[in-house]
């Protein structure tokens, strides 16, 4: 009688432990953003990182046996890729040019609220009042964070950042909703091969006059296979197994992971406001998380 009790709580332990693996992953790739900066524009970093995943995507497709969208699923295929593959890339590397890595997590930390905001105004759920207040209090705490940093006002690297939280909540929310048919790898995979493209045109354009020095060729090469295609594979397959709503808590700790992965590879100083903004960030986006699993109710159609 205790076996399925056992069976679930291993799938949810190896799901915890893939999931992990996967943000871990994640919280290295605006470091390795600004290592790639120092050879290449933010614009290959982009276009070509996505190329390079799709090396790998498309040989996955055909071992997994993967088959084709429907028409309707290669529409919100291009959704998801415009805010994974192509906004989110863009938009950071392009922030990360202006400011740090560490600046940069703290206002990345917003991005499970914003997927679940998106997912909730998709799925056309009442969650409560408890979620949007913890949801606008994380947007709160972000604000007066980068206000403060910046002397009295917005940059335009937070501008850049806050833009691609929203595009990227919306990649993220419309590829787990796609992945519950087409699959969790399945759907990253085609992702980058829908994007393929236009990915292929802009990184020929954009491609460097001469070979980049080792550690910005490592820090594209890391952001290209590891951050673009290996950590979709672990973060899908955990919140597969694991579920998304316990799974997708780990995420909390991203942006925590990439400022200790700033001050110790970049050498950044990590100050006590960013800690403290990153904690509040962390501490509000944990609540709307919570509130929406616990209670959410679909609206009538």
């Amino acid at each position: 009688m205790d076996a399925a009790p056992k069976t679930d709580r291993r799938r949810t332990l190896e799901g915890a432990a893939l999931g992990f693996l996967g943000v871990a992953i994640f919280s290295f790739t605006f470091p390795a953003t600004k290592f790639a900066l120092h050879g290449f524009s933010p614009w290959f970093i982009a276009f070509g990182r996505a190329v390079v995943a799709a090396a790998f995507a498309i040989p996955t497709l055909w071992l997994v046996k993967a088959r084709r969208p429907t028409r309707s699923e290669a529409t919100r295929l291009a959704i998801t890729a415009g805010g994974i593959v192509v906004g989110f890339p863009v938009l950071s590397a392009l922030a990360l040019q202006r400011t740090g890595s560490a600046h940069g997590a703290i206002v990345i930390a917003l991005l499970p609220a914003a997927t679940s905001v998106f997912a909730v105004l998709r799925a056309h759920e009442r969650p409560g009042l408890k979620f949007w207040l913890a949801a606008l209090a994380g947007v709160a705490i972000v604000t007066t964070f980068a206000v403060q940093q910046a002397g009295g006002g917005l940059s335009l690297a937070d501008g850049y950042l806050l833009v691609a939280v929203a595009v990227c909540g919306m990649g993220y929310a419309e590829g787990a909703a796609i992945a519950r048919t087409l699959g969790a790898i399945e759907t990253i995979s085609w992702a980058l091969v829908v994007s393929l493209p236009v990915s292929i045109i802009v990184a020929a354009f954009t491609l460097p006059a001469s070979m980049p020095g080792t550690k910005a060729l490592a820090g594209f090469l890391y952001s290209a296979i590891a951050s673009m295609f290996l950590g979709f594979v672990f973060w899908y397959a955990g919140l597969a197994m694991g579920g998304v709503a316990r799974v997708g808590q780990i995420q909390l700790f991203q942006a925590l992971m990439t400022v200790g992965w700033s001050a110790l590879t970049l050498g950044e100083h990590v100050s006590w406001t960013i800690l403290l903004a990153a904690v509040g960030v962390i501490a509000s986006v944990a609540v709307s998380q919570r509130a929406r699993v616990g209670h959410a109710k679909p609206r009538r159609p």
